[in-house]
């Protein structure tokens, strides 16, 4: 018990020990280590979730649940496992969502259901109703594994980690449109300028779904651009941070290959969508080595890897 002249350590007495470190340096003690800074740097930790009888439903009705046409849900299933088996070969830790209550149609699209900063994780909160929901599983999956969960997008906003990409450590780029809301994306700019980052507001052409649509990152200074849909200020933004702007060809290749969604692995190497030979080409040239898988069924659920993949940690720079 305390008295006048002295306190226990409960009450900041000689044996209290204040926590100065900060939430960024308690990764990988207290917390799992996690995080990003960049979108090029080595990929160490990805989440996914293995698609099942769910995708059924595009066999009724493909449009109204949001993909492009019905999917041979077999196939589409076998692919999305040598997805996860060639993350696993290329040295890339691979955590499934697994849920464990009823699965929306569109689940697997991890990538729009969080988005990765330094001090952990932004819990999206995606647009559409036929999306509704499904956050929740991956913020329960992230919770597990002790990822700190710094953000959920709240009230109507609305915010898919698809439109959310870091330029630099001190610089992030936030896509406005279709499935991030002013009120998502004010949301999301306030917590990374809280982490001491600028970030750049874009709007994104009607039509368009996210800015991982138009904006990849394939290393520190080369940013890849969809021909004639990246708006001048995100341009502006990339060339301010160092980057090199390369516009990749338009070709069929763009809108019937899904040959833009693709996930950096480390500085100049991707893993992308097969049957893509022109656009394969050109990122050659550019000096990038290119690690192609199938995933043509998946692509008609209206997604790539680029969509199929939560990045939960990176190399941090």
């Amino acid at each position: 018990m305390s008295n006048t002249n002295s306190f226990e350590a409960t009450f900041g007495g000689d044996g209290w020990s204040p926590r100065t470190l900060s939430l960024q340096q308690e990764l990988g003690r207290h917390w799992r280590a996690c995080g990003i800074n960049s979108e090029w740097a080595p990929l160490k930790t990805v989440l996914l979730h293995s698609p099942g009888d769910e995708l059924a439903a595009s066999l009724d009705d493909y449009d109204a649940v949001q993909m492009l046409a019905p999917l041979d849900v077999p196939r589409a299933r076998g692919q999305h496992d040598d997805l996860a088996a060639v993350y696993k070969k290329l040295g890339v830790d691979v955590i499934f969502v697994d849920p464990d209550g009823p699965v929306r149609p569109n689940q697997m699209f991890v990538a729009d259901l969080m988005a990765s900063t330094p001090e952990g994780a932004i819990i999206a909160r995606p647009a559409s109703t036929v999306r509704a929901g499904e956050e929740r599983w991956v913020a329960r999956r992230l919770a597990d594994m002790g990822v700190p969960i710094i953000k959920s997008v709240r009230g109507k906003g609305t915010f898919e980690g698809a439109d959310l990409m870091w330029l630099r450590p001190d610089v992030a780029i936030v896509g406005r449109g279709l499935r991030t809301n002013n009120a998502g994306a004010s949301q999301v700019t306030t917590i990374i300028e809280e982490m001491g980052a600028d970030v750049v507001q874009v709007d994104l052409p009607y039509g368009s779904m996210h800015l991982m649509g138009l904006l990849r990152i394939a290393d520190k200074d080369l940013g890849l651009a969809f021909p004639n849909r990246l708006v001048h200020r995100g341009v502006e933004a990339l060339k301010h941070c160092g980057y090199e702007v390369a516009f990749v060809p338009d070709t069929d290749e763009l809108i019937n290959g899904s040959a833009f969604n693709f996930v950096c692995l480390g500085p100049r190497e991707i893993m992308m969508p097969s049957g893509n030979p022109k656009t394969q080409s050109f990122y050659e040239s550019l000096g990038i080595q290119c690690h192609p898988v199938d995933v043509g069924e998946l692509r008609k659920a209206a997604g790539a890897m680029g969509c199929l993949t939560g990045i939960v940690e990176r190399e941090l720079v």
